[in-house]
């Protein structure tokens, strides 16, 4: 897998879940044609805000958001959830992509999330608002969710702004099954980046092949302004307990909120396997040199 450095967003525990899959032909992208459109229109895009054409990514998965931001939308016939929702100025591009996929807005039961910056939950206040969904948090987001305002022991609270506020509809623990209709999506702490990081894991099928997913939060470790890892060592041992947790888990198909992390449309292009074996390993290998890096005298 061709993964690029980590650039953005990512403890107390991880709840690492490893659910046995059967062993099965290589999963294939559903629609590498619209897979291809996305690579095109998001050539030399660097925006969190550039639009990108929704992608079937494998069953009832789907890419909706921008080119550098991710969002996906788990549909069901009981109602649909939505992961993540970019940033508050995207918000109208992402209910657009949903009805260009052929969905109707108003069908999304629950918005879950990964980590509490604008990038990812600053759209959270319109979409909740648009399609009438309730909104998940996990216990150590949620007061941030309430505030809209960065955690102030964020390490990159000097240098970003935060977004519009949004009370929770349900708060969650790590470890625990939010139940939309048939989707089942299970809730892993994977904080450093945040304080509230947190990652998803289901299951998808196309037809009678059914895969586990991981939606990988943000594991890299971006300091700004005066903020240095090195003066923070119970963040520093967050991340690394994050580290070893992902290490030893079964990821299956990894998606990540910066589809670049996880070299997301080759693999919805079908110019790289949808999954390989080591995903997580390769990402948490470069998190870690990251890591060290910046605590580097």
């Amino acid at each position: 897998m061709t993964i690029r450095p980590l650039l953005f967003c990512s403890i107390a525990q991880i709840i690492a879940l490893t659910i046995a899959v059967p062993a099965l032909a290589a999963p294939e992208a559903a629609d590498p044609a619209a897979g291809q459109r996305f690579t095109e229109q998001c050539k030399g895009k660097e925006t969190f805000d550039d639009p990108a054409p929704p992608v079937r990514i494998y069953g009832n998965v789907w890419y909706v958001g921008t080119c550098n931001v991710t969002v996906l939308l788990l549909t069901s016939p009981k109602g649909h959830v939505l992961v993540d929702s970019a940033t508050a100025e995207a918000a109208p591009q992402i209910i657009a992509n949903i009805r260009t996929a052929g969905f109707d807005p108003k069908d999304v039961r629950w918005i879950v999330s990964s980590h509490e910056h604008f990038d990812h939950v600053g759209g959270l206040a319109f979409m909740k608002k648009a399609t009438g969904a309730k909104v998940v948090a996990r216990d150590e987001a949620a007061a941030i969710f309430r505030s809209g305002k960065v955690s102030p022991a964020d390490p990159q609270v000097q240098e970003i702004h935060g977004f519009d506020p949004v009370k929770p509809d349900r708060v969650m623990k790590a470890g625990q099954t939010l139940r939309a209709g048939p989707l089942r999506l299970t809730m892993l702490a994977t904080p450093g980046h945040t304080e509230g990081s947190t990652s998803w894991t289901w299951q998808s099928c196309a037809g009678d092949d059914c895969r586990k997913f991981t939606y990988l939060d943000s594991i890299s470790a971006l300091q700004l302004g005066t903020y240095r890892f090195s003066a923070n060592p119970e963040r520093v041992a967050m991340f690394r307990q994050t580290f070893n947790a992902i290490d030893k888990m079964d990821c299956g198909i990894v998606l990540t909120p910066h589809p670049g992390v996880s070299a997301m449309a080759q693999r919805m292009a079908g110019t790289e396997p949808l999954y390989e074996e080591e995903d997580c390993r390769v990402i948490v290998k470069s998190a870690r040199a990251r890591l060290d890096t910046a605590l580097l005298p």
